[in-house]
């Protein structure tokens, strides 16, 4: 197998990872790790490749590169992708490869007043999206990928579209954001208001909505809260328009704004969202609901956060309290 014949090759993936509307990022990985595979078998073509071989691969990544056990998966998902979807090869055998662990951790969380130092160190659009991580509970991505029309003032709810496991969830939109975001709103108008002007505006749909309303993309309701600052090209419609804001840019001035306050935890974007459940089961919220905040299947993802809180079935007083 040349390196044309690779690049034949990833470009099928390419063309079948966008049919079935994977995410760009998600192409991107998969290409990545499929790429990995076949140059590490010396650019033999996968349908010469079997359950051993990728076995081979999976547990050089654990034992040799020592990778996170995410991190396997996620090279395991894409080769499997590759066999099932691409090549439609069966194999012989189920994958059986050596697994990198899993660590058991707990989450990095924030007491109120660390959460209100960081957010007033913050400013401008990047605090306002650090107060949306707590005050909502959001992810990162959700963040930053939130659409005009997903924010509900009037019921004070948040859409969270497309979410972790392809999810719909709402989650609170708390009351001292109502007016910042009302205040932030025009101004993003006012952008696309002057792009639809240049012949531009036109924001990347999900899905194949862009043909089933073809005239949705250049609509207010779908263009991004936080969109990016400039134009700039989009690598899979080949066309200019305005992206969201990137999500580096929020995650150095969270880190920045942690520094300035001489914090010594580690903390992230997503911690404001571990904050944000521990303080609700703090303030008596029941677990149940807090599940259903954060959009996690199983409440025994939540019930982390009882052991954060020193609430759970583990809990323990010490006996020099007693």
């Amino acid at each position: 197998m040349t390196d044309k014949d690779l690049q034949k090759l990833l470009d099928q993936v390419r063309y079948v990872l966008r049919r079935n509307n994977y995410a760009f990022r998600t192409e991107e990985t998969y290409l990545n790790w499929i790429k990995r595979f076949i140059r590490f078998h010396n650019l033999q073509h996968p349908t010469e490749l079997d359950t051993p071989q990728i076995e081979a691969f999976l547990t050089d990544l654990a034992l040799v590169k020592n990778v996170a056990a995410s991190t396997q998966n996620q090279a395991f998902n894409a080769v499997m992708f590759l066999y099932r979807h691409v090549i439609r090869t069966e194999l012989s055998s189920p994958v059986d490869a050596i697994r990198a662990r899993h660590p058991k951790r707990l989450p990095t969380v924030l007491t109120k007043q660390e959460t209100n130092e960081i957010l007033a160190a913050l400013s401008g659009t990047h605090q306002l999206m650090a107060r949306l991580l707590y005050g909502g509970g959001l992810r990162l991505m959700e963040c930053v990928r939130l659409r005009v029309k997903d924010v509900d003032f009037s019921r004070r709810q948040i859409m969270v579209r497309n979410g972790k496991g392809h999810q719909d969830r709402v989650t609170m939109l708390p009351d001292t954001l109502i007016e910042p975001l009302q205040q932030h709103l025009p101004r993003v108008k006012q952008t696309h208001l002057q792009d639809l002007k240049l012949g531009y505006g036109r924001v990347h749909l999900p899905y194949a909505l862009v043909r089933k309303y073809p005239g949705a993309n250049r609509e207010w309701a779908w263009q991004y809260v936080f969109p990016a600052r400039h134009l700039a090209k989009d690598p899979r419609a080949n066309t200019i328009r305005r992206h969201h804001l990137a999500e580096s840019g929020l995650q150095k001035a969270v880190r920045r704004a942690s520094r300035q306050v001489g914090l010594l935890k580690h903390v992230t974007c997503h911690t404001f969202r571990h904050s944000f459940a521990t303080h609700l089961l703090e303030a008596g919220y029941d677990i149940r609901t807090v599940q259903e905040l954060l959009g996690h299947k199983d409440v025994r993802t939540t019930m982390i956060y009882t052991h954060v809180l020193n609430k759970g079935p583990m809990a323990v007083r010490s006996p020099l309290d007693l």
